[in-house]
């Protein structure tokens, strides 16, 4: 009787235990939109200091602080800008498929033509307006400049 109990016992443990090994895991992030449900945290922290160093800004830019719990929220959906990052990020995949044909670019890690960097270089609002030309244009001469007075007197 010992032996049958103990023999139940164990098989017990052991189903219990490959129930608990093959479980999977839960998603590790709540509230994703836009970004795979199963990403990791290296993946996450990758996209995120991208989003950071293209924008010029913390976490706090699209993310609420929770004065309560003295940390980040990032559940929370209250602030516009992260739907914005949502938007902009449908809009960068889209950017890549449609006019780079890079057909996986919802798939982390694929190399990308456009990213957030690609117009918003550091700053908060893109750049609407191409920056001045240095020097003379391509393939041409630079058009002569005019000839600077001496007399401070005179107003041009």
């Amino acid at each position: 009787m010992k032996k049958t109990f103990t023999i139940f016992l164990l098989l017990a443990a052991l189903t219990t235990m490959s129930f608990v090994i093959t479980k999977d895991d839960p998603p590790r992030y709540k509230n994703l939109k836009v970004l795979p449900k199963d990403i990791s945290k290296e993946q996450m922290d990758s996209i995120m200091h991208h989003f950071s160093a293209a924008m010029g800004q913390k976490c706090n830019f699209c993310h609420v602080f929770n004065q309560a719990e003295q940390k980040m929220d990032f559940v929370n959906d209250a602030k516009p800008e992260k739907e914005t990052a949502r938007e902009m990020w449908r809009m960068t995949i889209k950017l890549n498929k449609k006019s780079f044909d890079i057909s996986d670019s919802k798939k982390l890690g694929t190399k990308l033509r456009v990213t957030c960097y690609t117009c918003h270089h550091g700053e908060t609002l893109p750049e609407t307006m191409a920056p001045a030309r240095q020097g003379p244009p391509p393939g041409g001469q630079a058009a002569p400049k005019p000839p600077v007075s001496t007399d401070s007197t005179k107003r041009p």
